[in-house]
Protein backbone atom coordinates (compact mmCIF):
# COMPACT_ATOMS: atom_id res chain seq x y z
CA UNK A 1 0.00 0.00 0.00
CA UNK A 2 1.47 3.33 -0.81
CA UNK A 3 1.64 6.26 1.07
CA UNK A 4 -1.66 7.96 -0.50
CA UNK A 5 -3.80 4.67 -0.08
CA UNK A 6 -2.40 5.09 4.28
CA UNK A 7 -3.15 8.59 4.58
CA UNK A 8 -6.54 7.84 2.76
CA UNK A 9 -7.51 4.84 5.05
CA UNK A 10 -6.30 6.53 8.11
CA UNK A 11 -8.33 9.56 7.07
CA UNK A 12 -11.28 7.34 6.69
CA UNK A 13 -10.58 5.80 10.03
CA UNK A 14 -10.55 9.00 12.08
CA UNK A 15 -13.86 10.29 10.02
CA UNK A 16 -15.59 7.74 11.10
CA UNK A 17 -14.26 7.77 14.40
CA UNK A 18 -15.57 11.15 14.88
CA UNK A 19 -19.12 10.24 13.67
CA UNK A 20 -19.00 7.06 15.78
CA UNK A 21 -18.56 9.68 18.97
CA UNK A 22 -21.11 12.30 17.86
CA UNK A 23 -23.33 9.79 17.42
CA UNK A 24 -23.25 8.61 20.64
CA UNK A 25 -22.86 11.84 22.21
CA UNK A 26 -26.13 12.29 20.56
CA UNK A 27 -28.22 9.78 22.29
CA UNK A 28 -29.84 10.84 25.23
CA UNK A 29 -28.75 10.73 28.38
CA UNK A 30 -30.23 8.05 31.09
CA UNK A 31 -30.84 8.33 34.86
CA UNK A 32 -28.93 6.24 37.17
CA UNK A 33 -29.23 6.20 41.06
CA UNK A 34 -25.29 6.16 42.32
CA UNK A 35 -24.87 5.15 45.50
CA UNK A 36 -20.71 6.16 46.25
CA UNK A 37 -18.24 6.86 49.12
CA UNK A 38 -18.36 9.93 51.06
CA UNK A 39 -15.16 10.51 51.49
CA UNK A 40 -13.63 8.54 48.27
CA UNK A 41 -16.19 9.07 45.86
CA UNK A 42 -15.89 5.51 45.08
CA UNK A 43 -19.20 4.25 42.99
CA UNK A 44 -20.41 1.19 44.93
CA UNK A 45 -23.74 0.78 42.91
CA UNK A 46 -24.87 2.33 39.82
CA UNK A 47 -28.53 1.21 38.83
CA UNK A 48 -30.69 2.58 35.94
CA UNK A 49 -34.02 4.39 36.90
CA UNK A 50 -36.61 6.23 35.31
CA UNK A 51 -38.66 9.13 36.49
CA UNK A 52 -41.25 7.44 38.53
CA UNK A 53 -38.80 4.49 39.78
CA UNK A 54 -39.41 3.88 43.31
CA UNK A 55 -36.02 3.76 45.52
CA UNK A 56 -36.19 2.42 49.25
CA UNK A 57 -33.99 2.15 52.76
CA UNK A 58 -35.65 -0.93 54.60
CA UNK A 59 -33.58 -1.02 58.17
CA UNK A 60 -33.58 -1.66 61.61
CA UNK A 61 -33.89 1.12 63.98
CA UNK A 62 -31.03 1.34 66.70
CA UNK A 63 -33.03 1.72 69.49
CA UNK A 64 -36.61 0.55 68.66
CA UNK A 65 -34.96 -2.73 67.09
CA UNK A 66 -37.89 -2.39 64.18
CA UNK A 67 -38.33 -2.37 60.33
CA UNK A 68 -38.53 1.27 59.45
CA UNK A 69 -39.11 1.53 55.47
CA UNK A 70 -38.60 4.67 53.71
CA UNK A 71 -39.79 4.73 50.31
CA UNK A 72 -38.34 7.65 47.37
CA UNK A 73 -39.66 8.40 44.10
CA UNK A 74 -37.49 9.74 41.61
CA UNK A 75 -38.47 12.80 40.18
CA UNK A 76 -35.74 13.92 37.34
CA UNK A 77 -32.81 14.25 39.85
CA UNK A 78 -34.39 14.39 42.67
CA UNK A 79 -35.58 11.69 45.50
CA UNK A 80 -38.82 12.94 46.56
CA UNK A 81 -39.83 10.62 50.05
CA UNK A 82 -43.36 9.85 49.65
CA UNK A 83 -43.77 7.28 52.11
CA UNK A 84 -42.66 5.60 55.76
CA UNK A 85 -43.42 2.93 57.18
CA UNK A 86 -42.57 1.52 60.42
CA UNK A 87 -43.61 -0.82 63.77
CA UNK A 88 -43.26 2.11 66.68
CA UNK A 89 -42.10 5.31 67.31
CA UNK A 90 -38.31 6.70 68.17
CA UNK A 91 -35.83 8.74 67.52
CA UNK A 92 -35.98 10.24 64.04
CA UNK A 93 -39.44 8.88 62.95
CA UNK A 94 -42.48 10.65 62.56
CA UNK A 95 -44.46 11.59 66.08
CA UNK A 96 -46.85 14.72 65.45
CA UNK A 97 -47.94 13.58 62.30
CA UNK A 98 -51.36 11.59 61.11
CA UNK A 99 -50.21 7.81 60.67
CA UNK A 100 -52.19 5.08 59.70
CA UNK A 101 -52.13 1.66 61.22
CA UNK A 102 -51.79 -1.03 58.63
CA UNK A 103 -51.38 -4.41 60.57
CA UNK A 104 -49.26 -3.39 63.51
CA UNK A 105 -47.40 -0.95 61.11
CA UNK A 106 -47.56 2.63 61.07
CA UNK A 107 -47.90 4.02 58.00
CA UNK A 108 -46.94 7.68 56.93
CA UNK A 109 -48.03 8.64 53.39
CA UNK A 110 -48.94 11.87 52.79
CA UNK A 111 -50.65 13.51 49.97
CA UNK A 112 -47.93 15.75 49.49
CA UNK A 113 -44.65 14.72 49.16
CA UNK A 114 -42.09 14.07 52.66
CA UNK A 115 -39.23 15.70 51.53
CA UNK A 116 -37.44 16.09 48.27
CA UNK A 117 -33.65 15.38 48.10
CA UNK A 118 -30.65 15.80 45.41
CA UNK A 119 -28.65 14.05 47.83
CA UNK A 120 -28.89 11.45 50.46
CA UNK A 121 -26.99 10.42 53.01
CA UNK A 122 -26.34 7.32 54.63
CA UNK A 123 -24.28 5.32 57.03
CA UNK A 124 -24.93 1.72 56.46
CA UNK A 125 -24.74 -0.20 59.71
CA UNK A 126 -24.29 -3.64 60.33
CA UNK A 127 -26.66 -3.83 63.06
CA UNK A 128 -29.34 -1.87 61.35
CA UNK A 129 -28.66 -4.19 58.21
CA UNK A 130 -29.51 -1.39 55.59
CA UNK A 131 -31.34 -2.35 52.00
CA UNK A 132 -31.69 -0.69 49.12
CA UNK A 133 -34.06 -1.32 47.00
CA UNK A 134 -34.80 0.16 43.63
CA UNK A 135 -37.43 -0.69 41.84
CA UNK A 136 -37.72 -4.40 43.70
CA UNK A 137 -34.28 -5.42 43.32
CA UNK A 138 -32.82 -5.71 46.81
CA UNK A 139 -28.95 -4.70 47.11
CA UNK A 140 -27.28 -5.14 50.92
CA UNK A 141 -26.53 -1.85 51.26
CA UNK A 142 -23.83 -3.41 54.48
CA UNK A 143 -21.98 -5.79 52.29
CA UNK A 144 -21.63 -3.83 49.16
CA UNK A 145 -19.96 -0.34 50.76
CA UNK A 146 -18.61 -2.04 53.67
CA UNK A 147 -20.37 -0.24 56.29
CA UNK A 148 -18.60 2.87 54.99
CA UNK A 149 -20.62 6.39 54.57
CA UNK A 150 -22.38 7.26 51.23
CA UNK A 151 -24.27 9.57 49.00
CA UNK A 152 -26.83 7.86 47.19
CA UNK A 153 -28.57 10.10 44.14
CA UNK A 154 -29.34 10.43 40.70
CA UNK A 155 -27.34 11.14 38.06
CA UNK A 156 -27.37 11.84 34.15
CA UNK A 157 -25.20 9.49 31.72
CA UNK A 158 -24.86 9.49 28.41
CA UNK A 159 -23.94 5.94 27.17
CA UNK A 160 -20.51 6.17 26.97
CA UNK A 161 -20.67 7.67 30.56
CA UNK A 162 -22.50 4.57 31.51
CA UNK A 163 -19.43 2.58 29.39
CA UNK A 164 -16.60 3.91 31.61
Amino acid sequence: MNNRSRSTVLVVAIAVGLVAVGVAAAVPSESVLVVEDIETDEVYLSEPVDDGSTVALEYMHSVEKSRVYDEYRIDGTTLVNTRMEFESYGWGLPARVDVENVNGTLVYAPDEPITELRTLSVSPGRIAGHTLIVDGQRHDLVAATNASDVRIYVDRQSPIEQLS
